[in-house]
């Protein structure tokens, strides 16, 4: 099955993720089994630091920070497998956001 990564996309707050409610990050913790139910499978899944740990690279320049400026920072990803992207957009409806959205896309190999 092809693989695809659901990149998920929120405010950022002083905390990261330790500022989720419970009930958001026991939600996420219900994503793998949900994943498995729909007859896909995760492959990986972290949380990522807050953009200030961050470091973009511009040709041979680096910037500290994230490489587009906006509201919403990368908070986290899944690689998952899936039937088709129709059914990795599917899984994708499974993350719980509070303020931001995820994106699903394919991955190459």
């Amino acid at each position: 099955m092809p693989h695809y990564a659901i990149l998920i996309y929120e405010r950022e707050t002083p905390g990261g993720v330790a500022d989720l409610p419970p009930e958001v990050l026991e939600a996420h913790a219900r994503v793998e089994g949900r994943i498995a139910d729909s007859g896909g499978a995760l492959i990986a899944g972290y949380a990522t630091e807050p953009s200030a740990q961050t470091r973009s690279l511009r040709g041979s320049s680096v910037t500290e920070g994230p490489f587009a400026v906006s509201p919403e920072a990368m908070a986290g990803f899944f690689i998952v497998e899936a039937r088709d992207l129709d059914h990795a957009v599917q899984i994708g409806t499974f993350v719980p956001v509070l303020d931001g959205g995820v994106e699903v896309r394919p991955l190459l190999g």
